[in-house]
């Protein structure tokens, strides 16, 4: 029997996961890692959803352990994001915990203990073509979460994986409610990596100090100021808090130097541009430029096409109709016509 150390989260998607596994006959054991605990005064998800776990745990009758991942995450996501946020750029911490902790920490843990694979409920497919594995979008494009794997190597993938990768969501939850669950009925989170159900100012604000920020429009007027302007991002609408205006206001500009943060309606043609750059510095997979493929700025972004070129040293994107809200710093993931994931860079 193969070996699969799975990933457990205490939602229904990795409980499915490890349901659908161990009825395929491999040998399962559930590993939740604990990443994150909050201070005694503050609400902590994690010791939640540790006890949800092991309720799920027992009623699949699957061995069950924990595992202290407290100061890898801080080191290699948390201190990531504090640096990039002092420096005004919007992290993906999503990215980075894929890529540094659960697909590289927990999978050289699972291979220590001589586990085949490690699985996961990312929804995602992962698929052989010669002698390379490939990252594919989920058959539901709306949930598809390949953009946040997109860093993922070759032997991260080779090692890895998606139980529920032909299923759409309504039908895990189907299976989770069939099977009677424990957790069949639990939303699902929509926060931070391990970092449930936080307010993102005050999170910030343990390691980043005050700093009043002011609020423009185009014309150079004063609107408001903010202490935590240092987590917007292009596009952005939340914690503006300019709600006497008559029309929705978003950001469109971060003039670090002046300290100013700079906003307008959705119709501004700042918030429009239909080429990036990207911050690669080698040809990947000698791919021969220029080249038509499929792009994507942000997550659930629908496909948008593109023209791949190297001029120089430099890499553009130049996009058949112009783009909203392209932020520096953000990932850019390109896909060909068959939804495989070729290259995912940084934006410059």
């Amino acid at each position: 029997m193969k070996k699969i150390l799975v990933w457990l989260s205490g939602w229904v998607d990795s409980a499915v996961s490890a349901y659908l596994l161990k009825k395929a006959w491999y040998e399962v054991v559930w590993w939740f890692m604990i990443n994150y605990l909050a201070p005694p005064w503050e609400y902590c998800p994690t010791l939640e959803d540790i006890e949800v776990a092991k309720e799920v745990a027992a009623f699949l009758d699957i061995p069950f352990f924990t595992f202290n991942y407290i100061k890898e995450y801080e080191e290699k996501v948390l201190n990531y994001m504090y640096e990039w946020y002092k420096k005004w750029i919007t992290p993906n911490p999503d990215i980075m915990c894929n890529t540094e902790i659960k697909f590289k920490v927990f999978l050289d843990e699972a291979l220590e203990h001589w586990f085949d694979w490690i699985a996961t409920w990312h929804y995602a497919q992962i698929e052989k073509i010669w002698n390379n594995f490939l990252l594919k979008k989920w058959i539901d494009e709306n949930k598809d979460q390949s953009y946040f794997l997109s860093w993922l190597t070759q032997k991260q993938l080779s090692k890895s994986i998606f139980p529920i990768w032909n299923l759409k969501k309504e039908d895990v939850r189907k299976i989770a409610i069939e099977i009677w669950l424990p957790n069949a009925l639990r939303k699902d989170s929509q926060w931070i990596c391990f970092v449930w159900k936080v307010d993102l100012s005050k999170f910030l604000e343990k390691k980043i100090a005050h700093k009043p920020w002011y609020i423009i429009d185009t014309s150079w007027k004063v609107l408001w100021k903010h202490n935590w302007v240092f987590y917007y991002t292009i596009w952005q609408r939340k914690w503006l808090d300019l709600w006497w205006l008559k029309e929705p206001v978003f950001v469109i500009k971060k003039d670090i130097l002046k300290n100013e943060l700079v906003v307008w309606t959705s119709s501004d043609e700042e918030l429009f541009k239909d080429f990036l750059e990207l911050s690669i510095l080698e040809n990947p997979k000698n791919i021969s430029f220029p080249y038509s493929w499929y792009a994507k700025i942000r997550y659930r972004q629908q496909d948008q096409k593109c023209l791949i070129d190297k001029i120089w040293e430099k890499y553009i994107v130049k996009f058949e109709s112009p783009q909203r809200a392209i932020a520096n710093w953000q990932i850019c993931a390109i896909y060909d016509e068959n939804w495989f994931l070729i290259l995912s860079w940084v934006i410059l």
